[in-house]
């Protein structure tokens, strides 16, 4: 049997407990180190829109004037994924996140 160490994506660390499984059969770990801000996660994802990659390359398009349907071609990922990213963090576009 081969055994795979696996990090946490977010702080690296080691400190990673197998924690069941998604929906879709897919192993589901949790982080034990206490400063980390992401408990839970995948090694791998079905749909492309969840990976933290392309929810960081949504928001670096969206600060250099990209627009919806140009960053849902290129990162081949629906337009309502994008729009959810980007209200997710108004406050780094420029916008408030309150309305007044």
């Amino acid at each position: 049997m081969a055994m795979i160490t696996v990090h946490c994506p977010e702080c690296g660390s080691q400190n990673v407990v197998k924690n069941g499984k998604q929906s879709n059969g897919k192993p589901r770990f949790r982080c034990d180190n206490p400063d980390c801000k992401r408990r839970y996660f995948q090694t791998t994802y079905t749909h492309k829109g969840r990976q933290p990659e392309v929810k960081r390359q949504i928001l670096e398009m969206t600060l250099n004037g990209a627009g919806i349907r140009d960053t849902s071609r290129v990162l081949g990922v629906g337009r309502n994924t994008i729009t959810r990213e980007i209200k997710k963090h108004r406050n780094l576009t420029g916008e408030s996140s309150t309305s007044g």
